[in-house]
């Protein structure tokens, strides 16, 4: 299918084929009719890409200051890499659509193939010929209303959830400032309501078209004089300001001609340094509008598509797309007259060219259009043709490519010869497409089974959340492929029986992402503690720094919350120095104080041989700090590891230093290295697998004991 894309890195926007996506649960899949370019947001999109590599810098200096940090810590070659490889990435643009659904998503309710539908939300009603969309970001287009009109409902439910934030009455006096697209639906909206409107903008050609529109509109110059006798010298009740500038003048002029009490509320993107004499004079009150409503922003009700109760929150986003297209289909907007162009999705580019000013052409409404008779949908797209080679090499195929994939671990595996990029699965086709062909895969898809079915693939990476790991490992070897898993491996222990019992009975190798254990300075102190005969003491502090509450990793079905799915790695680090997994726990926690989710915890730990390991992983630290620090002391020895920066021994009075100067190295390189050895010479997994499994159960007891208070005893893993 076709879809538009942004190029970060240069601001180019084109027009790409991408495999179609696949719908997940509580979604659908919607063959688009029509999507409506964003003058405000998108052209902002473009402006901010196209700029220079100082210009972005200029306009973002928190990035700046991120990046400084990063060199501090990680050295700069690494941040380097880090940065181009962020700017690298590909952007969908688009958040307004209408279409038809052609497939629905298990759990979906209350949507039926063949429902017309408009869609709403950056990154899911995007420019394609199809998009997978959310349950709480659709909503059903009635017959008498045209797709093209039902493609502007996103944009109409930013008016709309605007308008309400005023809360005005029937015949107030309304005044609308700016009137583009979005400042036209918000006069319409408030005359629909009962109210009387005033609109104003630079545009005499924007003021000529509200004029026949039947709104009372001005231009700027002159407008406050035209505002006082409009009002009779009482002044506006509500004033909307739907401009997109960086001046303050909207928000100024909006004081003057508000009433005493009234309310200003700043709909579009403006500047907001705002007058004290002024709005305190009249004691203004100024608000700024979130998008279209309750839910925006909000992973549990965009995503998971847990609605509000209308008891206590009466208008969400969904429910204020449902109103606005009500509004449509009673006739009570039209929006058709404000659709100045249409554009066909191959010739999308041209429709940026307008919203940026290139042609120097007016307008108001731009369409994307979409065939009447789409292509079919495929999960498939062919990126390059060529034979698999016929000697020893892992050929691979890949689940998933988020920002860990595309910036630490496809970069190292191209580089690594015996290593071919086969498939690459992804949720979005876009994402995969991308991907796939900077990193030289044969082909994207957005069916998984294609890659598990692939007979020219031996070796499945699986690089999704958390959730999905055990399942997708399970199946992946038992279709006769090697397994490589990012952590954690099972985020139950049913699930990590479920992949303990395949393994027990497959010929194939699993390893799991642990790569701290073969980073070069953690091989130098492996081997500085060997020989030691009593037990030692180790600490491990980690900075891991605070996540938004919402963030997935801290749902416990998704993510399995930060000690399962993060922790581990420095569980598996402890076992890796020891040689043999712990044998029981103990967890204490500081109080979350509904800010943190059990991500300030003391973990102890007790070997078979009596060392101790404590792991201080922390969420409420500064990010400035470095994040990780080991000591290990014990027959007579002192180690000290840096962040995988700086290693520094004590032994017989003698210290030594061992740095990296240019870059941080975790071991990502060297686990693979050690995955494709083992594959390539049948030699053993690269982690032994009673570890790989007792650290998992580590973690699970680490947060049994966290909760209960108690001291758990680890035993091995049972398959009964």
């Amino acid at each position: 299918m076709k879809q538009v894309i942004q190029d970060v890195r240069t601001g180019e926007t084109s027009v790409f084929e991408v495999p179609t996506p696949k719908p997940k649960p509580g979604t659908a899949l919607v063959r688009t009719a029509a999507s409506l370019v964003s003058a405000g947001t998108e052209r902002a999109l473009l402006e901010f890409a196209g700029k220079s590599l100082l210009g972005k810098a200029r306009s973002r200096p928190d990035l700046v200051r991120q990046v400084f940090e990063k060199v501090r810590k990680e050295g700069i070659l690494t941040t380097i890499e880090a940065v181009q490889r962020r700017l690298d990435q590909p952007m969908p643009l688009g958040y307004s659509s209408s279409g038809m659904i052609v497939e629905v998503g298990e759990g979906l309710i209350g949507f039926h193939v063949g429902d017309r539908v408009v869609c709403a939300g950056g990154g899911y009603a995007v420019h394609a010929e199809y998009a997978v969309v959310p349950q709480n970001l659709l909503s059903h287009l009635p017959e008498s209303v045209d797709f093209e009109s039902g493609a502007s409902a996103t944009l109409g439910a930013i008016a709309l959830h605007g308008f309400r934030l005023a809360e005005p009455q029937i015949g107030e006096r309304v005044a609308v400032i700016g009137l583009g697209l979005l400042g036209l639906l918000t006069a319409g909206i408030a005359r629909a309501a009962g109210c009387v409107v005033f609109g104003v903008d630079l545009s005499t050609a924007r003021v000529a078209f509200a004029r026949s529109m039947g709104v009372e509109a001005v231009s700027r110059e002159g407008a406050e004089e035209a505002a006082a006798s409009f009002s009779k010298g009482a002044g506006f009740d509500t004033v909307l300001i739907c401009a997109d500038t960086s001046s303050d003048d909207p928000v100024e002029f909006g004081g003057t001609i508000a009433r005493d009490r009234a309310r200003v509320i700043a709909v579009g993107a403006v500047g907001m340094t705002i007058p004290r004499r002024l709005y305190y004079a009249k004691e203004l009150t100024f608000l700024v509008s979130r998008s279209y409503g309750p839910g925006r922003y909000d992973p549990l009700y965009e995503e998971a598509g847990h609605d509000y109760p209308s008891g206590y929150v009466r208008w969400t986003e969904g429910r204020n797309l449902a109103a606005y297209v009500n509004l449509l289909a009673e006739g009570k907007l039209d929006v058709a007259q404000l659709i100045t162009h249409r554009f066909p999705i191959e010739r999308a580019t041209e429709a940026y060219d307008l919203i940026t000013g290139k042609t120097d052409e007016p307008f108001l409404g731009v369409l994307i259009t979409y065939p009447e008779i789409p292509h079919e949908p495929a999960t498939h797209l062919t990126i390059k043709e060529r034979p698999i080679e016929p000697t020893p090499t892992i050929r691979l195929g890949v689940f998933g490519a988020g920002n860990f994939a595309t910036s630490v671990l496809f970069p190292i595996l191209q580089r690594m010869r015996g290593i071919e990029m086969v498939g690459l699965a992804t949720a979005t086709g876009m994402t995969g497409a991308h991907a796939g062909r900077k990193y030289g895969f044969r082909y994207a898809t957005t069916d998984e089974e294609e890659i598990l079915g692939d007979k020219g693939v031996n070796t499945v990476t699986i690089l999704t959340r958390h959730h999905l790991h055990a399942q997708q490992v399970i199946d992946a070897l038992q279709v006769g492929k090697h397994v490589f898993c990012e952590k954690p491996l099972s985020l139950t222990r049913e699930g990590l029986i479920g992949v303990a019992k395949v393994v027990e009975v497959s010929n194939r190798l699993l390893t799991v992402g642990f790569n701290r254990r073969f980073a070069p300075l953690a091989v130098q102190l492996k081997a500085f503690l060997e020989g030691m005969h009593e037990p030692v003491s180790m600490y491990y502090r980690v900075n891991a720094g605070l996540l938004p509450k919402e963030h997935w990793l801290h749902d416990p079905t998704q993510g399995g919350g930060r000690i399962i799915g993060e922790a581990c790695h420095f569980i598996d680090f402890l076992t890796f120095l020891l040689g043999e997994p712990p044998i029981r726990v103990q967890s204490k926690g500081l109080p979350d104080d509904e800010r943190y989710q059990e991500d300030n915890v003391l973990l102890t730990f007790e070997f078979p041989d009596g060392s101790v390991g404590s792991i201080a992983y922390l969420a409420a630290g500064d990010q400035a700090f470095p994040k990780e620090r080991l000591e290990v002391i014990g027959g007579g020895r002192v180690a000290v590891l840096d962040d995988f920066r700086r290693l520094e021994t004590f032994s017989r009075g003698r210290r030594r230093i061992h740095r990296s100067w240019l870059r941080q190295d975790k071991g990502h390189r060297a686990i693979w290295q050690a995955f494709a050895n083992s594959i390539l010479t049948g030699g053993p997994p690269p982690i032994p697998y009673h570890q790989l499994f007792a650290v998992s159960m580590a973690s699970f007891a680490a947060v049994e004991s966290l909760r209960s208070g108690e001291v758990v005893p680890l035993k091995p893993l049972s398959l009964e």
